[in-house]
């Protein structure tokens, strides 16, 4: 069906945009944690603890695109 191919298209596009944003996201602020050392208590390496929430949305995204293809694979 088309449907399921359409989801499987907007699944792998929304975990690739998810990986981008935590890149994004976490090198800004790794930086602003290093450059503000002397301001913030915690050191610069606790920005990479936002990889997490990231990658499970990484994860959830990737395993609905490779359900949907299974799935319109059944149907053709």
């Amino acid at each position: 069906m088309k449907k399921y191919q359409h989801l499987v298209y907007l699944f792998a596009a929304l975990a690739i945009l998810l990986s981008d944003v935590m890149c994004a996201t976490v090198a800004h602020s790794y930086c602003a944690l290093q450059l503000g050392q002397q301001y913030y208590s915690a050191p610069a390496y606790v920005a990479f603890f936002q990889c997490i929430p990231y990658g499970m949305g990484i994860v959830i995204c990737v395993a609905l695109a490779y359900f949907f293809h299974k799935k319109r694979q059944k149907t053709l």
